[in-house]
């Protein structure tokens, strides 16, 4: 065992977060803690969490639900492919969740870090996982310059990760080090002077600790410009199902225009007919990993006779809490 994988139990030992899926060796529960976490703070997927767990215990439980209802729970938690995902890996597991490292990692939605850490949390497999966290305490640490956006330095992260890792104890080694690099070596502002690997840090020494790790390439972000229409119609409103091939697919939104530049919406739907067009407030930015949304919600009042569109599903407005919608389309029916 080399001296940072010492230090690292050592810290993990007295310093570990105490979360509820932390002290099983329950694949299915590591399995949807994992898949909820990723990319999602603790502090909010926490309630989440509890929440699948409650209403699907067991990998049958989930594969019974319909989509609409996992998707529902999934709500404000973004990344809605990992929901669709989860409940399509459920489905396929016939029950039972999968006990070698192929069956796991053949699991839609679950990639290499995904299955590194179930296999080696729930079955003691000797996996190392490599996430950001990883990552970055890695490049640091031992000053590696290579990119790990690349081929070259997301094998060469692996391969240190792996000859790092604690054979014995797998699992609380791939927990120390995610661990600590949220909670020590951290994106901004790490707590360096705390930290019980500074004196062999390379990043530390040579005064580099924000400049790694690297990235070959910077995400482009594209804007979108949505006009959202809450329809007003006796009691009833209007919701569109998204279909695939774009953001949030299978959820329910307001009926949408979309438009190449920003500003008010200047041409409404014909099945708007006469009925004016109303702006409900200014705009709203909405961040997504790789887009811009500037939504502007606008309402239309329609008689009860008018004919809804066979795009448009008619809701009555005390029911709109049972559709999933993006977090974008709550804030927006928050105003109405």
């Amino acid at each position: 065992m080399t001296n940072f994988t010492q230090t690292l139990l050592k810290w993990y030992k007295i310093n570990k977060r105490d979360l509820p899926f932390r002290d099983t060796h329950d694949a299915y529960r590591i399995w949807l803690s994992e898949i909820i976490f990723q990319q999602t703070r603790i502090s909010q997927g926490l309630a989440y969490y509890e929440k699948f767990i409650k209403r699907f215990p067991t990998p049958l439980a989930l594969a019974k639900a319909k989509e609409d209802e996992v998707l529902k729970l999934w709500q404000g938690l973004g990344y809605y492919s990992r929901a669709r995902n989860l409940h399509a890996a459920a489905k396929s597991m016939k029950g039972k969740f999968p006990t070698t490292y192929d069956g796991v990692r053949a699991l839609k939605g679950v990639g290499d870090y995904t299955a590194a850490a179930i296999c080696s949390m729930a079955y003691n497999m000797p996996y190392a996982v490599v996430d950001g966290n990883v990552y970055r305490v890695l490049s640091r640490v031992f000053g590696v310059q290579t990119p790990i956006d690349t081929t070259e330095g997301k094998k060469e992260f692996t391969a240190l990760a792996q000859k790092l890792l604690d054979k014995e104890f797998p699992g609380d080694f791939n927990q120390a080090i995610m661990d600590f690099g949220a909670m020590v070596c951290t994106p901004q502002t790490p707590r360096c002077k705390e930290c019980p690997l500074a004196q062999k840090c390379v990043a530390r020494r040579e005064n580099c600790v924000d400049k790694l790790p690297v990235k070959a390439q910077k995400t482009k972000v594209s804007e979108r410009f949505f006009h959202y229409i809450y329809v007003e119609q006796g009691g009833y409103t209007w919701l569109h199902k998204r279909g695939a091939g774009d953001i949030w697919q299978n959820l329910y939104e307001l009926p949408l225009v979309e438009t190449a530049k920003g500003g008010v919406l200047t041409k409404k739907p014909a099945w708007c007919g006469r009925a004016k067009l109303t702006p409900v407030g200014g705009p709203i930015k909405h961040v997504l990993s790789h887009r811009i949304i500037w939504a502007q919600l606008y309402r239309v009042v329609l008689p009860p006779a008018a004919k809804v569109p066979t795009e448009f599903l008619r809701v009555n407005n005390t029911a709109l809490e049972k559709y999933a919608v993006p977090r974008l389309v709550q804030k927006l029916l928050e105003r109405i």
